[in-house]
């Protein structure tokens, strides 16, 4: 397991390269390993595997981060250490597992259901629009019958995709246990002496470490700043408006959503805050305004928070936009991490 440090200075050499460094011409072996990595990137998304390579990308960076700060580095005996880091990956491996559980089981509950947040949404559509300003109620829909009617229109039209529905969320299930173990083998395999790789494999693992270290620069700053979000609007719609007496519907449900959505760079904090500003006119169009306001203040801390994410908003704004357009929804999720990854491998090439 690479400690902490050694971590640290990868990161800072593939995402901020030193002033003046030359890159070497990229030999076939290299090339050859680009092409491969394109092919399996762009095949894990056309397969729907998509969960599968999150999952097991996850406990093995989490397996890294806690292995380097526990002092595991001491433990000279290779099977000793081998078993450490193995209680460790079990460790990890029930953390995510309980997280992924707790959290579908949350969401499907009565509390959690989204189900009823879009219901009570179109509720307070219907209920608002004699309150709210001619030009923003002319563009939303008349009633809750003809957003029922929207709805069956849409299911119409997607019947195949609802059909097929629950068996894809099956299979992206088993896809999902089958990435943690796969990350978990992953991280046990670097518990071992590194073994003689041939040029090209080599060259693949090159590409493959690049990818994780994307991963993780893009993905666990996101929680990060989504966990501060969750914390301050939870603050806000548990204490703060409770306080002034003003008490939000599916307050639960709405911290759920702003962390899950925040995992989503810039798009998912648009998600979130145009959920909690609907459910804000349940009350008032001031308390819908004074949610707008806070919201919009709480995400500044985003640009602070922001520092190691590699790529600007309307960098990953693009990106999303053209992976929405050619694979729809895993497209949105994979497009920082892919493009993360991308422009690591033309810093390195110094072509950017």
């Amino acid at each position: 397991m690479p400690d902490d440090a050694a971590e640290e200075a990868r990161l800072t050499d593939v995402f901020n390269p030193a002033p003046g460094t030359m890159p070497v011409a990229p030999t076939r072996h290299e090339i050859a390993a680009w092409i491969l990595a394109a092919a399996v990137l762009v095949g894990i998304l056309v397969l729907h595997l998509l969960p599968a390579l999150l999952a097991g990308l996850l406990v093995y960076q989490l397996t890294h981060v806690l292995a380097a700060r526990l002092p595991l580095g001491a433990i000279t005996n290779e099977r000793r250490k081998l078993a450490a880091v193995a209680l460790l990956v079990a460790i990890v491996v029930l953390l995510v597992s309980g997280a992924i559980f707790g959290g579908l089981a949350f969401f499907r509950s009565d509390q959690g259901s989204l189900t009823v947040l879009l219901g009570k949404m179109a509720e307070i559509i219907e209920g608002t629009r004699d309150r709210l300003p001619g030009w923003l109620a002319d563009k939303l829909p008349g009633s809750s019958g003809e957003i029922h009617e929207a709805a069956s229109h849409w299911l119409r039209e997607h019947a195949t995709e609802v059909q097929t529905l629950g068996k894809e969320a099956g299979h992206a299930f088993a896809h999902l246990l089958i990435g943690i173990v796969i990350g978990a083998l992953a991280a046990l395999r670097d518990a071992r002496a590194p073994e003689q790789m041939g040029p090209l494999a080599a060259a693949l693992a090159v590409r493959a470490r690049r990818f994780a270290e994307a991963f993780r620069s893009i993905v666990f700053a996101q929680i990060k700043i989504s966990a501060v979000n969750t914390t301050f609007t939870g603050l806000y719609l548990i204490a703060v408006l409770p306080l002034l007496g003003i008490h939000l519907p599916l307050a639960k449900t709405l911290i759920a959503v702003t962390f899950v959505a925040g995992l989503i760079p810039v798009l998912g904090n648009l998600i979130s805050n145009s959920v909690i500003v609907i459910v804000s006119l349940s009350h008032s169009l001031e308390a819908a305004a004074a949610s707008l306001a806070f919201l919009v203040v709480i995400h500044k801390l985003e640009y602070f928070l922001n520092a190691r994410i590699v790529a600007k908003a309307w960098e990953l704004l693009v990106a999303m936009l053209a992976m929405e357009a050619i694979f729809g929804v895993p497209g949105v999720v994979a497009a920082p991490i892919y493009y993360a990854y991308l422009k690591a491998e033309l810093v390195d090439q110094g072509l950017i």
